[in-house]
This record gives structure tokens, C-alpha cells and sequence, in this order.
């Protein structure tokens, strides 16, 4: 499967913005999915996942709370909410799919597909 993210951009702290990540093909009941984020000199980071039915969500301790991420599986995409946005969620994002075994991962290794990324800029 292909991944096709977008919705980055630049935003005030205290903003909100909507990432989208589009799918090649068909991914209910065949794709648990994800973002991770990776600043500038940081190591890439789980932000929040989603597996294949929409019914049980994960998301890293940073952005509990302000971030939701839900799929639209009629659409074959899945989107990240991000609301109260803060200079330290600047990062590029990048979303992930996996094969629906073991649950959602925090894990990049689970993760068989990726998107190019988007980035995510944020403003004090």
C-alpha cells in the first residue's frame, strides 16, 4: 500500500491542524495505522496509532489530550486532529500502516508502509 500524507503547514501556538494520510488501496480489516513525528536532531517518535476497525485508539504521553487521530475507511484515509498546538509538536509527520497482528504499535519496526511526510510547523 502507498501513503499519501498531507495537511502540514504553519500555525500559531494554540492552533489547530488537520493531517490526512490517503491510501492506495482499501485498508479496513487490513491496516493498523499511525503517525510518528521526527524533529530537527531527535529521534522519530510515536504520536498516536489507530487499528484497522477505528475502535481502539493509542497515543503517545505529549499530545494525550489535544491530538485525536480516527480513519475515514470508506475514504481508505486516516486523519490526525491536532488542536492546541505547541512550538514543540514542530516536526515533520509521517504516517504508517501495518498488518493487524499484535495490536497497535509504538514501535517504527511494526510498521511495513510510510508515508513521505508533512511538516508541521509551529509558532510561539
Amino acid at each position: 500500500v502507498q501513503l499519501q500524507a498531507s495537511g502540514g503547514g504553519l500555525v500559531q501556538a494554540g492552533g489547530s491542524l488537520r493531517l490526512s494520510c490517503a491510501a492506495s488501496r482499501r485498508t479496513d480489516r487490513v491496516y493498523d495505522m499511525a503517525w510518528f513525528r521526527q524533529a530537527p536532531g531527535k529521534e522519530r517518535e510515536f504520536v498516536a496509532g489507530i487499528n484497522w476497525s477505528g475502535g481502539r485508539t493509542d497515543y503517545g504521553d505529549s499530545v494525550k489530550g489535544r491530538f485525536t487521530i480516527f480513519r475515514d475507511n470508506a475514504k481508505n484515509t486516516q486523519y490526525l486532529q491536532m488542536n492546541s498546538l505547541k512550538p514543540e509538536d514542530t516536526a515533520v509527520y509521517y504516517c504508517a500502516a501495518k498488518i493487524p497482528r499484535m495490536g497497535i504499535s509504538t514501535l517504527q519496526v511494526s510498521y511495513a508502509y510510510w508515508g513521505q511526510g508533512t511538516q508541521v510547523t509551529v509558532s510561539s
